[in-house]
């Protein structure tokens, strides 16, 4: 079920592949544009109409100069939020994210007396599977070679006592909304599970705003545990709901942009589209 949306971001995805390889030499518009089988005319409108931006400027964004210098500043944005005494649920994306966790008696519980209903779906970033609850989203996972029974099995087996109902009707609303660009968004509410800390570390996650980036160690200070950078990266890696928590905003210090669980390349795709985006 590959429609014209996938298929434009899959070549968005292999031409930063291909610029990052190249970079060296810098590869014109024309040699971009003929690795992912486009004329450069059409690769060129086709990236700025998903990007907002032209593919030489995008590549500005995830260049490691930039991403330095835009850690500098969202670390003086996160040493304010901490000093103002923000409680960890406000401020979060302008007010548009909201979330309440799971009790460990609620998790132990395997869902029972939970409806949780799921689909898939098209993003600007690929497929993605999104399980929600009369709660709040559950789940967002971006999908690889459009599967998404391998995400429904191991949801299935997590939330055992669960009733599971695929809608997409229903579903198509809250991608719709996660990935609007309008000012008026309604509050998105999200269902997270997870220990103390890995809730805390999304939390502070939730603090930093798009086109911003945090390195693990700014984090980690976030959360008042300033040596525990390893584990806040485990915590990270253990997101469950994609993009909403961004860990997609953590790099490494020197400004590379470090591991994705959904893939290095649509890491480095977001974080050009949220650059393009809030510049």
């Amino acid at each position: 079920m590959s429609t014209q949306q996938h298929i434009d971001y899959q070549r968005i995805e292999q031409a930063i592949q291909f610029i990052e390889n190249n970079f060296q030499r810098q590869p014109t518009l024309k040699e971009i544009a003929e690795a992912v089988n486009l004329s450069e005319f059409h690769f060129d409108r086709m990236f700025t109409k998903w990007a907002g931006t032209s593919p030489q400027r995008f590549m500005r964004f995830l260049s490691k100069e930039y991403a330095k210098n835009v850690l500098n500043e969202t670390k003086d944005l996160l040493d304010t939020t901490v000093e103002m005494g923000f409680s960890s649920s406000s401020r979060l994306h302008d007010l548009f994210v909201t979330y309440e966790a799971m009790t460990p008696a609620e998790y132990k519980r395997k869902g029972e007396g939970l409806t949780i209903q799921y689909g898939t779906h098209e993003t600007p970033f690929g497929y993605a599977f999104i399980a929600t609850t009369s709660r709040g989203i559950l789940e967002l996972t971006f999908l690889s070679n459009e599967k998404f029974v391998d995400e429904l099995v191991r949801l299935k087996n997590e939330f055992k006592n669960a009733e599971f109902i695929e809608n997409q009707e229903v579903t198509s609303i809250f991608i719709g909304q996660i990935f609007a660009e309008s000012a008026d968004k309604k509050p998105l509410t999200m269902l997270l599970r997870g220990t103390n800390f890995q809730i805390k570390v999304w939390e502070a996650l939730l603090k930093i705003p798009s086109g911003r980036l945090a390195c693990y160690e700014d984090i980690a200070k976030l959360i008042d545990k300033p040596t525990a950078q390893r584990a806040v990266g485990s915590a990270i890696g253990a997101n469950n709901i994609a993009y909403l928590i961004p860990c997609h905003r953590v790099i490494q210090k020197v400004g590379t942009t470090g591991n994705y669980r959904w893939g290095e390349y649509r890491k480095k795709a977001i974080l050009g589209w949220e650059g393009a985006k809030v510049e």
